[in-house]
């Protein structure tokens, strides 16, 4: 399972990268949504955990994003 973690929040995005690898996913991270629109284009996640309070965009912001991609 390839799961993109967005988190900008360094050592929070860590932890969860850590534990994921961990328990068998491929993690991919990003420090926030601009970072993680670009991620899903590369990396096509399976799954997307995103803060919602960040910089530049917001997960609010990124998920309108994602969908209007997909959509």
């Amino acid at each position: 399972m390839r799961i993109l973690v967005v988190e900008d929040v360094e050592d929070s995005r860590e932890a969860i990268r850590l534990m994921l690898e961990h328990l068998g996913a491929e993690v991919f991270v990003a420090g926030d949504g601009v970072e993680a629109l670009e991620a899903v284009k590369r990396y096509d996640p399976d799954v997307v955990l995103c803060d919602l309070r960040m910089p530049r965009m917001d997960g609010f912001e990124f998920i309108r994003e994602v969908h209007s991609i997909a959509g």
